[in-house]
């Protein structure tokens, strides 16, 4: 089996982060897409349109728009494991092969809540990308997502 087949061999994402919100508020930001399309996406690239059938073997397709272009991104993938309001773990797959990455690989995201004092620790990690350039690319993508869901929640408190 070659490196760029198996997803587990190829290289992972780990992103944590404090939020000053209640666990079960982040988890309804993560498993209902009227939500989700409103802090999704990086700053350069929100989304706008988010579906999902929020069960085990259920699929998610979201899209991300350009501001500045128009030009859309559409990703999309199955839930694997859904243990609320503390794990959430999900395929990810760009769509089409406009995406810097080139061609799409399987991959996989796996959310972990933690409650930590009045706030909540999220432990993200997004498995199976191509290299490190992926990997950068990403990091950018999920940290700027990570502000605008911080945002988010400021603004819906409860």
């Amino acid at each position: 089996m070659s490196l760029a087949a198996d997803p587990e061999l190829r290289p992972s994402l780990r992103l944590q982060r404090r939020f000053d919100a209640p666990r079960e508020l982040l988890w309804r930001a993560w498993s209902r897409p009227e939500i989700m399309v409103q802090w999704m996406g990086p700053v350069e690239w929100p989304a706008v349109s988010a579906v999902a059938d929020f069960r085990v073997g259920g699929a998610w397709r979201i899209c991300l728009r350009s501001p500045d272009t128009g030009e859309e991104l559409w990703q999309g993938g199955v839930y694997r494991e859904i243990d609320a309001p503390r794990r959430l773990v999900f395929t990810f797959k760009w769509e089409g092969d406009n995406h810097e990455d080139g061609a799409p690989v399987d991959t996989l995201v796996t959310v972990e809540l933690t409650e930590a004092g009045d706030g909540t620790l999220m432990d993200f990690t997004h498995a199976g990308l191509k290299n490190a350039e992926s990997v950068a690319g990403h990091a950018h993508g999920w940290a700027s997502t990570a502000d605008r869901l911080e945002a988010w929640l400021a603004a819906n408190p409860g």
